[in-house]
């Protein structure tokens, strides 16, 4: 029987579709884990003339490197500890999550591997990566400031990145992406794992974090500048300490512009009928009553876990005579922002608000262009 395409299902037959496939995922993935690690157990990359279960991976099933690297890791952990097959079989721990948790199941009695589990269930990457910090912490960063060598035609293409990270996390407790293939794979002829974003924050132990990202020369001189203002206040070499200051300061400065805050607010003033920004009275008391989230909840009554980009949104749309009183006014984020508008307004018209609003900004940002010189 022919499927309906999915631009033709209803917003209810759509979901459901979507929350089934995913459902039927975790059983396919389990079952794909267990066979690559059995044909990795029998060694039958090697007839197939590959020289690992990795290469054959990549190169036979046609799996990307990240891909092959999380489902063999898995794989390799399943074969010793059977739960954790259960566990992505049921859908309690995602693929990426278990890949997470095979690095530490050396250090666990097997006693234990069990209760890991249990306490990843349903947890995202995030929770999961500050979990295992928990059970095993590492030990803090070095702070230092160094210059990163350019690559070289010599050392082969460029790639744009550098070769060393400015920053070295502690990362010995973990099995290097080089060494999944049997043999091993040296880490100058491919890498298992994408390519790093170059500004990234990884969990090492409870409440420690490591910062890693790159500074160009001005954000440098901008450093040295607040060390020197900074003098015997702040020890040199500790660039922590300067950049929670630096941001408690810059988040100081955006709480008041986006949400009115400030520790002496004056009297609320009376505000002329029709207008359409909510004052600052408004948005302090607003922000106090839904606790900085957006408050959509859906028919299920799960709320909306956003807390960023958080905009004040009319309950009654302005357009419609709703004013910018504390009752009116609510925290949405932009997305159901949007959604409200569109079903108060329709679909149809909000895009063509939209659209007109990209137009009119984008002969704005012409105007304000410079002239080329005549060639």
């Amino acid at each position: 029987m022919q499927r309906i395409p999915v631009s033709r299902l209803s917003n209810e037959a759509l979901t459901r579709e979507l929350e089934e496939s995913i459902a039927q995922d975790c059983p396919h993935t389990a079952r794909q884990v267990a066979l690559i690690g059995e044909v990795e157990r029998r060694r039958l990359y090697a007839p197939a003339g590959y020289p690992s279960m990795y290469r054959y991976c990549v190169g036979k099933l046609r799996l990307s490197e990240d891909a092959a690297y999380k489902r063999i890791q898995v794989a390799r952990a399943a074969r010793r500890y059977p739960a954790v097959l259960a566990a992505l079989a049921d859908g309690r721990v995602h693929l990426t999550g278990l890949n997470l948790i095979a690095a530490h199941l050396k250090e666990l009695d097997p006693a234990l591997v069990d209760e890991l589990l249990t306490a990843a269930t349903h947890r995202t990457k995030k929770e999961i990566e500050q979990l295992l910090v928990e059970r095993f912490p590492k030990a803090d960063l070095k702070a230092e400031v160094r210059a990163i060598p350019q690559a070289t035609p010599a050392s082969g293409p460029t790639t744009g990145r550098p070769e060393q990270p400015q920053l070295d996390a502690n990362t010995e407790g973990e099995l290097a992406p080089a060494q999944v293939g049997d043999p091993v794979i040296p880490s100058h002829v491919e890498s298992l794992h994408p390519a790093e974003p170059p500004a990234r924050v990884a969990p090492l132990a409870p409440q420690r974090y490591g910062v890693q990202f790159t500074l160009d020369q001005a954000g440098l001189d901008l450093l040295q500048q607040v060390q020197d203002l900074l003098g015997h206040e702040v020890p040199r070499g500790d660039l922590a300490e300067v950049f929670v200051r630096a941001l408690r300061a810059y988040a100081a400065l955006l709480e008041k512009k986006k949400h009115a805050a400030t520790e002496h607010p004056r009297a609320p003033r009376r505000r002329k009928p029709g207008s359409r920004r909510p004052s600052a009275h408004v948005k302090r008391a607003v922000r106090k009553r839904d606790k900085d989230q957006c408050t959509h909840v859906n028919d299920a009554g799960h709320r909306c876990e956003a807390r960023s980009d958080l905009e004040y949104d009319h309950v009654i749309p302005y357009a419609r005579g709703g004013e910018a009183t504390v009752d009116n006014i609510r925290l949405r984020c932009r997305a159901h922002n949007q959604d409200a508008a569109e079903r108060a307004f329709g679909a149809g018209f909000m895009e063509r608000k939209r659209a007109e609003a990209r137009a009119k900004n984008g002969a704005r940002r012409g105007a304000d262009a410079p002239l080329s010189a005549p060639v």
